[in-house]
């Protein structure tokens, strides 16, 4: 069990198992792990209110919901100014085109990860974002031509 933020074996099985299929049963997980089903409904609790589970929830395909662009974008500010840096941030956690935005070290700022339907929608999400943003001093797109792996699995 989770004892002071550190995790048994049991645990890390039990949250191997549910970040494949979240929705596999409480029996089905204890016979994998080797627990009783009360071990692992009360590993369940423990873990989601240590917030090592954050969320569970549903993986789509965007192809059939009409996204058809992926793109990889590399962002560079102006300014270093933590004001600015964290308007961006909070533009981009509220932004429903952005589905990854991470804080980087090196040649940008900011790495994005941005969805949409065409390269139409693309071009208005980069004039919304970047051209009226005056913060931002360039930014560099690669589009996604192939999905080769794509997962939010962790290697437990």
């Amino acid at each position: 069990m989770l004892h002071g933020g550190i995790m048994d074996a049991p645990d890390r099985k039990l949250l191997d198992q549910l970040q494949r299929n979240s929705k596999v049963s409480i029996q089905s997980l204890a016979d994998t792990i080797g627990v009783s089903t009360a071990s692992v409904q009360r590993r369940m609790r423990s873990l989601r209110e240590a917030g090592v589970i954050q969320r569970e929830v549903a993986i789509l395909d965007p192809k059939p919901l009409g996204l058809g662009i992926t793109a990889i974008v590399a962002i560079e500010l102006e300014r270093d100014r933590l004001d600015q840096i964290d308007t961006f941030k909070r533009k981009a956690r509220e932004d429903r085109q952005v589905t990854h935005c991470y804080c980087i070290a090196g040649d940008a700022d900011f790495v994005l990860v941005v969805m949409a339907a065409d390269m139409a929608d693309y071009e208005a999400f980069t004039h919304r974002f970047f051209f009226a943003d005056k913060n931002v001093r360039k930014f560099r797109t690669s589009i996604v031509v192939s999905t080769e792996k794509a997962t939010s699995e962790l290697p437990i």
